[in-house]
């Protein structure tokens, strides 16, 4: 016989439409408040940079329209004749950054990359306090450091440069006739000595930046650097290397003035020797005038803190620009 028993099957049920959930989750009230915090503390800051701004330039105001542009060319520093400008103190103010930027360079260098490549890790906590604890050293005690004992031990090595490079026009010291000066009392409160001051106190501040980057720089290409044959020095190079933490210390040196002010012998005339006494600052200029000056002193000096506030604010925005984009920030598998 033969069976035509049939097997009845199921009916075939419709595909079901696919659920579509929204990969965003409601924010819980914690994420507002954070949210809304951290929108504000930025705003704050931005309003308060704005402020400063504004605030200078209107008390700058009286000032400016009695020089105009002859303000970022003149040397002399006399508000009561009318004639007064910033370029001398602009400048020194520029070299004293560039000799500290010349020292703290390396010395930051030198520590982040030992920090951070060199030194087990049951040492490196240990630097790192002492590095941040140098950064909270106040500026008065780095001024006394370096006019009762820096002072008097540079000289030496300032009169050997001067000697031996002396034929590069930055470091000869020489008087009003153009003679070479030797005598030890031509070499002090110079902007070298001045510079290496602030380098000092900016080295925390780089060192930190630095080793921050060098942290981040992702394990993916470190290990692809060396494997195609890159040598530890060359890594470090290419993949890790930052410049934000100069910018940032150049920021500082820029605004440095108490150190600046027991240390330097204040002059109103460019100064090309660095070896040589007598320099300037925006910073000291604005901190050794304020206490005697008239209302249209004040208007001057804030002339001077304007212009100072303008370029320290393009450095800052330079170094965070950099900093942010770093290819030490990248991500890597």
């Amino acid at each position: 016989m033969t069976d035509t028993t049939t097997e009845v099957l199921p009916p075939r049920s419709e595909p079901r439409a696919p659920v579509r959930r929204s990969l965003k989750s409601r924010p819980v009230q914690a994420d507002r408040v954070f949210r809304a915090v951290s929108y504000s503390a930025g705003g704050i800051t931005v309003a308060i940079m704005l402020a400063v701004g504004v605030f200078l330039t209107a008390r700058a105001g009286d000032a400016l329209s009695v020089t105009g542009i002859s303000f970022l060319t003149t040397q002399e520093w006399s508000p009561e004749t009318g004639s007064f400008g910033v370029a001398a103190v602009l400048f020194g103010t520029v070299t004293i950054a560039l000799v500290a930027m010349s020292i703290s360079v390396p010395l930051a260098l030198g520590t982040a990359l030992l920090i951070s490549e060199i030194v087990p890790p049951s040492i490196r906590s240990f630097l790192i306090t002492l590095v941040d604890l140098m950064a909270a050293v106040p500026s008065v005690v780095f001024g006394l450091w370096g006019v009762f004992f820096l002072q008097a031990n540079i000289i030496p090595v300032s009169q050997w440069i001067s000697t031996y490079f002396g034929w590069i026009p930055i470091f000869s010291v020489t008087d009003a006739t153009g003679q070479r000066l030797t005598d030890a009392g031509a070499f002090t409160s110079s902007a070298f000595i001045a510079g290496i001051v602030v380098a000092l106190m900016v080295v925390p501040t780089q060192t930190s930046v630095m080793r921050e980057a060098f942290s981040q720089a992702p394990l993916g290409e470190r290990e692809g650097a060396l494997a195609l044959g890159s040598t530890r020095w060359g890594m470090i190079q290419a993949v890790v290397l930052p410049l934000g933490g100069t910018m940032l210390g150049l920021g500082r040196a820029l605004g440095e003035t108490i150190a600046v002010v027991m240390i330097i012998s204040p002059i109103f005339s460019i100064n090309f020797e660095v070896l040589k006494t007598g320099t300037n600052s925006v910073s000291a200029l604005i901190a050794l005038r304020y206490g005697e000056a008239s209302q249209f002193g004040l208007s001057a000096l804030m002339a001077a803190g304007l212009v100072l506030f303008i370029i320290t604010l393009i450095v800052n925005f330079t170094a965070s620009t950099i900093v942010a984009r770093s290819r030490s920030g990248a991500e890597s598998n």
